[in-house]
């Protein structure tokens, strides 16, 4: 196991989920307010693990292996565990499933990609949604303990920055779909022809991610 710093925060990260469920199940407002410490710990260092990795040149196939892990366990266990707490309930259980989707299906499209070794580089769309993904989970997570901006509660908050997100997830989510099944395609026809697999670069949206990379 690599003990480099990138790697041990994405250990660290990996480590806070179960810790951020834990919490959610914890009486409010104390337990909302430390699941949201350990959520933000999380958030913080999957930007600083890629960020410190890329500086000091200690990106590794373990931290590239890890870190997309980490990210869908991180936000799949903070959806589910937000419904399960009646902090998504009703309509907004839409874009939460939207969400818990796409990060399936890009999971399974990284799978076939890495096999064939494409790279899909992240573009900002997918960066922006990341970042609001994040912060509406954040709100979400604090909720009625969390106090009011304006007209609006946290909790109102989080559930239009989790819409906006789930919009953003279905437009980069197509198109990292249509890459892959462009790839896909042109494997196949490789294949029929006896000619080896084609590893083109791609403009899509997304990408199987160095350690700390948003997307």
């Amino acid at each position: 196991m690599s003990t480099k710093l990138p790697n041990v925060l994405t250990y660290t990260r990996i480590a806070a989920i179960p810790v951020v469920v834990g919490f959610m199940l914890v009486e409010s407002p104390l337990g909302n307010w430390l699941a949201f410490a350990v959520y933000t710990y999380a958030c913080v260092t999957d930007f600083l693990d890629g960020y410190l990795a890329r500086a000091w040149s200690q990106q590794s196939n373990l931290g590239r292996f890890l870190d997309p892990i980490a990210d869908k366990l991180l936000i799949a266990s903070v959806l589910l565990m937000l419904v399960g707490v009646d902090h998504i309930s009703g309509l907004t259980v839409l874009p939460a499933a939207v969400i818990l989707c796409r990060e399936l299906l890009v999971s399974g499209l990284r799978e076939f990609l890495a096999e064939v070794r494409v790279s899909m580089p992240v573009s900002r769309l997918a960066k922006w949604k990341t970042v609001i993904q994040m912060l509406a989970l954040g709100f979400l997570i604090v909720g009625a303990a969390g106090p009011d901006f304006g007209p609006l509660s946290t909790a109102e908050i989080g559930q239009y920055g989790l819409w906006l997100a789930a919009a953003l997830t279905m437009v980069t989510g197509y198109d990292y779909l249509c890459a892959g099944l462009r790839h896909i395609s042109l494997s196949d026809e490789r294949a029929a022809e006896g000619a080896p697999d084609a590893r083109p670069e791609s403009r899509s949206a997304e990408t199987t991610k160095p350690a700390g990379t948003l997307g």
